[in-house]
């Protein structure tokens, strides 16, 4: 066939007064003119009709997963391999007489396929993993780690494949020359290898996912997860600065994942407040008289009151303070306290909630709140947290309590002025 269109063209060349033989260059540049314009031909009606046709059929189309592939241009670089493939079929028969440039070209067009076939698979991936941020599905699985390690895999197994066609050899011989450089692939890709190692433990034990929250002071890291990839881990602090943390770093070091608290609704106020212990006394029944007024009291008193009167009907000598049970302001305080908590709406209900008392230090006797807030986002949170001790604060002094500070300089200066 080569042979016979070389004939045609020499006599047609003929006819139209160059003189030229088959074999002539001429004729072997007419024929791959020919044939690119071919190639030319063939990749516009791949694009312009197939893959238009398709693009028109999948914005159309009700599901949204097709159009992120569209959107990168997964078929466009499809339509690549149309032309490639048309010219490595067709310019070995041309250059039947080149046996030299026909290998050169021919080789040449066998890598471009296996270019530009992995070109497309990295766009099928990162749509895929697009795909994944979309469904959420990234939020349970690093998806965007095992799409960089795909990545790699294929970029090694497209380097040997390429390096096999130009030098016309099995891909075997080289992949069993890897094995003496496993050391040094080793040396170089450390990071990658143990980053992998440890995104499939991230993965498997569901460690930290894209959204959570984590907290991780060696790295200085306080804020949301924005992307898990192969090496590192990208977390956007609260202040909307940027650390970036080596994914072994959070399979070998201890870090906080604040996820249980987002699925749970609940978050923890865990906050004392230190009580002078000079304000600590026993109630009198004045003080019982006005503090039963209060609504969250009411049903207290008389429960406690009755109990501690059948306890003191067998004491002798009840006049005295330390003879008997007796009702403490600190006690009182603690009771209304939990009923306070238990009516607001704005506590979890379901979760632990609890009024105690610490151990007392140097300054002062502690009580400790331990209850959880059902709305998490952090400025209601902070809201919530600041009313509760807003409250506190004020009625302390309906108790008989004071809170504990230190000596500042306006006390120094009331005790001098005193003096």
């Amino acid at each position: 066939m080569d042979n016979e269109l070389r004939a045609d063209i020499a006599s047609w060349l003929l006819d139209a007064g160059v003189n030229s033989q088959p074999s002539d260059g001429v004729a072997t540049s007419i024929l791959l003119l020919a044939i690119f314009i071919i190639a030319t031909i063939a990749y516009y009606i791949t694009r312009k009709v197939f893959v238009k046709a398709v693009n028109a059929m999948i914005r159309k189309s009700t599901v949204t997963w097709d159009d992120i592939f569209m959107r990168y241009g997964v078929l466009e670089k499809l339509a690549l391999l149309v032309p490639i493939m048309t010219l490595d079929l067709l310019i070995p028969i041309i250059l039947t007489h080149q046996d030299l440039l026909g290998t050169i070209i021919d080789r040449g067009l066998s890598v471009l396929v296996v270019i530009f076939v992995i070109r497309a698979i990295y766009s099928c991936l990162d749509a895929i993993n697009e795909i994944s941020d979309v469904r959420l599905i990234s939020r349970r699985l690093p998806v965007k780690s095992f799409v960089q390690l795909f990545k790699l895999f294929l970029f090694f197994i497209g380097f040997i494949i390429s390096i096999s066609v130009i030098a016309d050899e099995s891909p075997i011989y080289f992949l069993s020359g890897l094995g003496v450089a496993t050391g040094l692939v080793m040396l170089v890709f450390r990071d990658t290898i143990l980053g992998f190692v440890a995104g499939i433990q991230l993965a498997a034990n569901r460690m930290v996912s894209k959204g959570d929250w984590i907290q991780m002071d060696k790295y200085g890291a306080d804020g949301a997860v924005d992307e898990v990839s192969l090496n590192t881990v990208k977390v956007r602090n609260w202040d909307n600065t940027i650390t970036m943390i080596p994914a072994y770093a959070l399979v070998s070091d201890a870090f906080k994942n604040w996820r249980g608290m987002s699925e749970k609704g609940g978050r923890r106020i865990k906050r004392s407040i230190n009580l002078d212990v000079n304000s600590i006394h026993f109630l009198t029944e004045d003080d019982m008289v006005r503090l039963s007024k209060v609504n969250y009291l009411k049903d207290y008193f008389p429960k406690v009151c009755s109990e501690i009167s059948h306890a003191n009907e067998t004491v002798n000598d009840i006049d005295m303070p330390v003879n008997g049970r007796r009702l403490t302001n600190v006690g009182t305080f603690r009771a209304y306290l939990d009923a306070y908590l238990r009516q607001n709406n704005k506590l979890h209900k379901d979760m632990t909630l609890m009024v105690r008392q610490l151990a007392p230090t140097p300054e002062g006797l502690p009580i400790e709140l331990y209850v959880f807030t059902n709305d998490i986002r952090w400025a209601f949170y902070e809201g919530i947290q600041a009313d509760i001790f807003d409250h506190i604060f004020a009625i302390l002094p309906e108790f008989g309590l004071r809170a504990f500070q230190q000596p500042t300089g306006e006390d120094i200066r009331s005790i001098k002025a005193h003096e």
